[in-house]
């Protein structure tokens, strides 16, 4: 998404066909289609990007920035995973680029934020007729997802919990009473922020939506760098947004949700009265 946008950018700005571009970059006329409409998705190749930018006149450092996005796909560890559903491949690619990443969950606990019994109890209930390995393996790739969290500089994470979340009971008061603790050590970190939006505010800038996640990168040096996406996860399928209104749309409404949200201080005392609930 974000190299394709790159790659109609740069042959825009150098005022070029595809098909001069095909003939310049030494591959087809479908393939510079094909990688500028993203339908190559998972298989992005770095030598491909490099020449078509190339083509395109592209800067080192605008070369640069697009070659470090395939990578993060081409690389990346989810790519040959068996339990990784192909619709969530891009997402893992945009957080391994990704300086930030805002969530507003109304229904679930963020995956990053998910216990091992509480991800194997959502998959049980999810997936009746899946077999036991099978359902492990999903679990597993979703704890190693997590990782990210841990890298080097920091992925900042903030978090929006609607309060409903916390008081239902996923698996049973144990596995409830874990996760709990864990969201409360992890709000301990400094690249993570929670919040809990209480049940009395009310209405709420989120309406009728659903969860959705907003992944970010600015480098005003570097536009070409920057970028940003938003993920809305749909039953067994993924839809990502990065139109400048549509990402606008939901930063504005990330940022009603936030302050709308308890604070910090607050929400340490609405995750202990819910864990007590569920003792």
């Amino acid at each position: 998404m974000q190299i394709a946008r790159g790659l109609q950018a740069l042959r825009s700005r150098a005022g070029r066909t595809q098909t001069e571009v095909a003939k310049l970059a030494g591959v087809s006329v479908g393939t510079v289609n094909r990688y500028e409409s993203w339908q190559d998705r998972a298989k992005l190749r770095v030598p491909t990007v490099r020449a078509i930018a190339d083509a395109c006149d592209a800067t080192a450092s605008e070369r640069d920035a697009l070659v470090q996005l395939v990578t993060s796909q081409e690389s990346g560890w989810w790519m040959d995973h068996p339990a990784v559903p192909e619709i969530l491949n891009p997402l893992m690619s945009f957080e391994a680029y990704a300086a930030y990443e805002h969530v507003w969950a109304n229904s679930l606990v963020p995956g990053l934020l998910q216990t091992p019994r509480y991800a194997l109890a959502l998959h049980q209930a999810a997936e009746m007729r899946a077999d036991p390995d099978t359902i492990t393996n999903t679990v597993d790739a979703r704890i190693q997802r997590q990782s990210i969290l841990a890298r080097s500089p920091a992925l900042h994470l903030w978090v929006v919990l609607d309060q409903a979340v916390l008081r239902r009971e996923v698996g049973d008061a144990s596995v409830m009473v874990e996760q709990i603790d864990h969201l409360s050590a992890m709000a301990d970190r400094p690249n993570i922020d929670l919040q809990v939006l209480p049940a009395s505010r009310g209405a709420h800038a989120a309406g009728s939506g659903g969860h959705f996640v907003l992944l970010g990168r600015d480098d005003e040096r570097d536009p070409m760098a920057s970028m940003a996406v938003v993920y809305l996860e749909l039953h067994r399928r993924g839809l990502y947004l990065d139109a400048p209104d549509d990402v606008r749309d939901y930063k504005i409404m990330f940022d009603y949700l936030r302050s709308h949200a308890a604070d910090s201080a607050t929400s340490r005392t609405l995750l202990a009265e819910a864990r007590q609930e569920h003792q």
